[in-house]
């Protein structure tokens, strides 16, 4: 969000997005439709966000890795893989105010095994993005000024 602001463009979250299409939170919609019907709509909101102009996207984990979605998301403009390790990634999660359906109820243990199998598929899709970051636990404002600043480095 601060580099939205610092750029002057909108951010999007497509969970956000897809929360407000929908008026439903992704859980339930998990619940409704399983993940076959929530990654289904998550493509078609993606296709509608990406048209707003001036705009960074801020997508899920799994967004990238299903139907042509990195594809599609490297056709309409920059992308950034944000490269941490899974101790990162857990820590991350756990911060995070969003209710995950994937990881929900899992064990510490049972989490890091999740966040490493699943980086191990999903490696493939995220390596595809135009640029790459990598990233350590972010506590504070200035920790993200820093990253902000490096992309926007990256893009100038």
């Amino acid at each position: 969000m601060v580099r939205s602001w610092r750029v002057r463009w909108k951010w999007s979250s497509t969970t956000s997005y897809i929360e407000d299409r929908f008026h439903q939170k992704i859980p339930d919609i998990f619940a409704e439709k399983g993940e076959e019907g929530f990654r289904e709509i998550e493509q078609k909101m993606l296709h509608e966000v990406v048209e707003f102009e001036n705009v960074i996207i801020s997508c899920g984990g799994g967004t990238p890795c299903f139907f042509d979605n990195m594809d599609y998301m490297n056709s309409r403009g920059d992308t950034f893989f944000l490269d941490a390790p899974p101790a990162v990634l857990k820590e991350h999660l756990k911060m995070g105010k969003t209710v995950r359906p994937l990881i929900q109820g899992k064990s510490e243990e049972e989490l890091m095994t999740y966040i490493e199998e699943s980086l191990q598929k999903r490696l493939p899709y995220y390596q595809k993005a135009k640029h790459t970051l990598k990233i350590e636990v972010i506590h504070t404002k200035e920790e993200i000024k820093q990253y902000v600043n490096q992309i926007i480095e990256l893009v100038k």
